[in-house]
C-alpha cells in the first residue's frame, strides 16, 4: 500500500470518527441514547445538556447559556455533515479543532485538565489540526479541487 493510499485512509477515518464524535453528543442531548441516569449517557435530555453547558460556562451570564446550547449544537451539526461530505475539507477541519480546543478550554477550567484528557478532547484536537494540515489547500465543495496550470509539468 502506497502512502498516498494510506493518507487517504486516514483522511478519511479521521472525518467519519470527528463527525461521528459531534453526532453522538448531539444523539445524547436530545435522548437518543437513553435518560438522564442511564448506564453510558452523559446527558440524556436538553435540560441536563444545558445544565452542563451552564456548569462549564458559569462566566456566561445564565440568560446567555441556552443560547450557546443552540449555537455549539448547530455548529456541532454543520460541521459533522460538513466532515461527512467533504465540503470544504480545510475549513472545517480547523473550525472542529477551533470548536473542540474552546471544549477542551472550559472543560480545564471548570473539571481540571485531567477530564478532556480522559475524553480524548485534546487527541481530537490534534486530529482536527492534521486533517486540516493534509486537506488539499484548493479543496472546494464536496472534495473537488481546483487544477492548476503548472508550467513546469506541461500543465499538470
Amino acid at each position: 500500500m502506497t502512502n498516498k493510499r494510506v493518507l487517504q485512509i486516514a483522511r478519511t477515518c479521521l472525518q467519519v470518527c470527528l463527525s461521528a464524535g459531534f453526532l453522538s453528543a448531539i444523539a445524547d442531548r436530545f435522548g437518543l441514547y437513553g435518560p438522564p441516569g442511564a448506564p453510558g449517557v452523559s446527558w440524556g435530555d436538553w435540560a441536563h445538556f444545558l445544565q452542563f453547558v451552564a456548569y462549564l460556562n458559569s462566566f456566561m451570564p445564565k440568560t446567555l447559556i441556552p443560547t450557546i446550547g443552540v449555537v455549539e449544537t448547530v455548529i456541532e451539526f454543520t460541521l459533522a455533515i460538513a466532515l461527512l461530505v467533504g465540503a470544504y475539507q480545510r475549513i472545517v477541519a480547523w473550525a472542529s479543532a477551533a470548536l473542540l480546543m474552546s471544549f477542551a478550554v472550559t472543560m480545564s477550567i471548570a473539571l481540571g485538565i485531567r477530564v478532556p484528557l480522559g475524553y480524548g478532547v485534546f487527541t481530537a484536537v490534534g486530529g482536527a489540526l492534521l486533517l486540516g494540515a493534509v486537506a488539499s489547500p484548493r479543496s472546494t465543495r464536496f472534495g473537488e479541487a481546483h487544477a492548476t496550470a503548472n508550467p513546469a509539468t506541461g500543465g499538470r
